[in-house]
């Protein structure tokens, strides 16, 4: 294969990631590459994490993340975490730094393998978040889906976490509800002129949550790290937990966990958590053709 950089499939806690190494060069993984590595069974992924060289000073990397159907997303918590097992792996840091469209993020393996990365602030303001209409108070909007007079999912706190979010509270079981059928409604609902990422969320104590989500451009997933996040900081926000809490990803196979503490010092949301390679290759950025790097030599998909 031709004009083509090295990737690595990975997880975090069942989040499909691709992390793509497009450093030195000065193309991208294009949209429709995108959408045919995610039509791969091998390869369908919930986010590409494309690093390229930093753009900024100080930092170790840009990265441009895509989602499964070719949008590009401003966060991927769960793929950062990804990004930087695989530069440690590669480099023996242990501390990063990097660039989104989003803004700056600080991330750091532990000696246990874990790895922590700060999001950042959260966003309340309406118009930031951003939603279609003002609301002064976007702990609680007015939405819902099902009747009037017996909602099935209703009055979500909204909230950015570099991308918008929007947790609904529910009290029983979140693998109950038909999240497959929600879950599109309420990503392209007209509140959401960027469209939102959509998040069941039961609170099972003061310091644990149980969550499932839709994803924002690439529809049910085993996980979202910055939907944790979200989900963390809401639950806070509303008296429902503390600012330090376990996120129980329902979805994640196998089952995991998150920690997401809201500092009170700073307002930054810290995750950490696990990220898991799966297996390496080559693909080309414009075609999304690939071979696994067993696999060189042999034709490739």
């Amino acid at each position: 294969m031709s004009n083509t950089v090295e990737f690595a499939k990975m997880n975090g806690l069942g989040n499909k990631i691709l992390v793509v190494d497009m450093r030195g060069r000065p193309d991208k993984v294009t949209p429709s590459a995108a959408v045919a590595l995610n039509a791969d069974p091998a390869t369908a992924f919930d986010q590409i994490m494309a690093v390229h060289d930093p753009k900024a000073g100080g930092t170790d990397a840009f990265i441009d993340i895509l989602n499964s159907d070719g949008s590009r997303a401003q966060a991927c918590g769960n793929g950062t975490r990804c990004v930087v097992q695989a530069l440690s792996s590669e480099t023996g840091k242990k501390v990063f730094t990097f660039q989104t469209v989003a803004g700056i993020l600080n991330a750091v393996e532990h000696e246990d393998g874990t790895i922590s990365v700060d999001m950042g602030k959260p966003v309340f303001d309406w118009d930031k978040i951003p939603l279609a209409e003002e609301f002064a108070d976007t702990s609680r909007i007015e939405l819902q889906i099902g009747p009037i007079d017996a909602p099935v999912l209703h009055s979500p706190s909204v909230v950015s976490m570099g991308n918008p979010h929007a947790i609904f509270w529910v009290t029983k079981d979140v693998m109950s509800y038909d999240l497959g059928r929600f879950g599109p409604l309420l990503e392209n609902h007209p509140m959401f002129p960027e469209r939102a990422n959509i998040t069941l969320a039961e609170v099972t104590s003061q310091n644990s949550i149980t969550t499932r989500t839709w994803e924002r451009g690439a529809g049910l997933t085993l996980a979202c790290g910055s939907g944790a996040c979200a989900t963390a900081v809401s639950a806070a926000r509303t008296g429902r937990t503390g600012r330090t809490v376990t996120i129980n990803v329902a979805s994640a196979r196998p089952p995991g966990v998150l920690t997401i503490e809201w500092r009170e010092s700073d307002d930054h949301v810290v995750m950490t958590g696990p990220a898991e390679w799966e297996w390496s290759g080559r693909l080309d950025p414009a075609t999304g053709a690939f071979a696994r790097d067993e696999e060189q030599g042999a034709q490739a998909r």
